[in-house]
């Protein structure tokens, strides 16, 4: 991609998966299981592309309240993803960070997360930031509680920014939804202030490479002027 600016933050609402299993008479899980293999591929595009920082919108606070068997079907997927995918992680340098409130997914699949990210911590090249039972308007309350309990008698945008669960990390300069969708739907509220935005039609399993590429390069054409 010559002569294309590669944002340094890559955010992903990954949308789609149950309409796209839909489509093809499949059930639900064959969607989500299509999306996670995209998943993977999104990580290692992006690493080769050069960004420094991806996240994606993995699991929110939201999606608990599914059918209790879809749910329960994702939570699974995570536990294997965890154990198949790490050593790919470990080998491509890949920082490992997840954002949210994991005790939500169980005792057993937190613990796992949470050791996970501790084997990834020393990592050093890019850093793939997980959202898993994520929802910006509790991030910001948290913060807001964090800052109170800290003795916080005045805030600043930096001082509330180090109460986020993102305090390690840059603002998106992208944020890509697939599937039609057109909203942010309780992801990186206050992170997105400045964001540049791009939705896709390709329901997430279709997102490719090639998807991947059409979206930095309209974000590569854009002129970002932070309200200057």
């Amino acid at each position: 991609m010559d002569n294309i600016t590669i944002p340094n933050h890559i955010a992903v609402i990954m949308d789609g998966n149950g309409r796209w299993a839909k489509k093809r008479l499949l059930p639900r899980t064959a969607g989500h299981l299509a999306g996670f293999e995209r998943f993977v591929q999104l990580v290692e595009n992006c690493h080769d592309l050069g960004v420094k920082y991806l996240t994606v919108y993995a699991f929110s606070t939201e999606n608990t309240k599914r059918d209790k068997k879809e749910v329960s079907a994702l939570f699974s997927l995570a536990a294997r993803a965890i154990t198949r995918y790490e050593s790919k992680l470990m080998e491509k340098n890949i920082k490992g960070v997840v954002i949210g409130d994991i005790d939500m997914a169980g005792e057993k699949l937190a613990a796992a997360i949470r050791q996970s990210i501790q084997n990834l911590s020393g990592n050093t090249g890019m850093t793939l930031c997980i959202a898993f039972c994520y929802g910006g308007r509790r991030e910001i309350i948290n913060a807001v509680n964090k800052a109170i309990q800290s003795g916080e008698t005045e805030i600043t945008e930096e001082t509330f920014s180090k109460y986020l669960y993102t305090s390690d990390i840059p603002d998106p300069d992208l944020i890509i939804r697939t599937s039609g969708e057109k909203r942010l739907s309780n992801f990186l509220l206050y992170q997105s202030a400045y964001s540049e935005l791009y939705f896709t039609d390709a329901l997430w399993p279709d997102f490719d490479k090639a998807e991947l590429e059409k979206a930095i390069s309209d974000y590569s054409g854009r002129k970002r002027r932070y309200g200057r």
